[in-house]
């Protein structure tokens, strides 16, 4: 049985968690990090020297980093459509992946913390602000990609549309302004319609 290593509000832990849901896999997922802690635990390290989650363990592999494990999982299985057998399909997929890790992610985090696991008085708003008008400003461009796609790379669902769709949902969530963007709303509630995601992502905000 798959092994998953990491506490269902961690937005890394809850893309994989939603794409084995999807794959229709068998998991035992153990609570780390956070207010669990042991993410700092020698044996953990030894299995993620990084000490953030998730980590998973499929017999005598090991694997850490989300969008890799995602990865992993969609071609260990093979499975339609989640990983897509065209080329440059999965390319384009990768591609939108690593832009979440290097766009989206430098933005969130300030602007999540800040709002969800900051107190009120400790708050940075003038951060906050910024980054607010920073994930916009990206949300605009996923919008314009969009317009005339159903889904990242076409009009299929796959495991380019995942680091996507959960950090999406957190801005939908928060309460803050946003701007409109009708093409990624259309997109985004074909997702939030999956009983998977509905499952591992919509989430309480913690």
């Amino acid at each position: 049985m798959l092994k998953i290593l990491g506490r269902t509000s961690s937005i890394n832990v809850q893309k994989v968690m939603w794409i084995t849901a999807e794959l229709g896999l068998e998991v035992d997922r153990t609570d780390i990090g956070g207010p669990f802690g042991g993410n700092d635990k020698p044996e953990y390290l030894a299995l993620n020297p990084n000490g953030r989650v998730p980590t998973i363990i499929d017999g005598d592999h090991v694997q850490w980093e989300s969008n890799s494990i995602v990865r992993y999982l969609v071609e260990r299985e093979g499975a339609a459509p989640w990983f897509p057998g065209d080329l440059k399909t999965r390319a384009m997929a990768n591609m939108w992946m690593d832009w979440v890790t290097s766009s989206m992610t430098a933005v969130m985090v300030p602007l999540y913390w800040g709002l969800i696991r900051t107190a009120e008085e400790d708050r940075d708003y003038d951060a906050i602000e910024a980054a607010r008008i920073a994930f916009g400003d990206l949300f605009k461009i996923l919008d314009a990609h969009l317009e005339n796609s159903e889904y990242i790379t076409g009009p299929e669902i796959n495991m380019g549309d995942i680091p996507a769709a959960c950090f999406v949902y957190r801005w939908y969530t928060l309460d803050i302004e946003r701007s409109n963007t009708p093409n990624v709303r259309a997109w985004y509630d074909r997702i939030a319609d999956r009983p998977a995601f509905q499952q591992h992502v919509m989430l309480p905000l913690v």
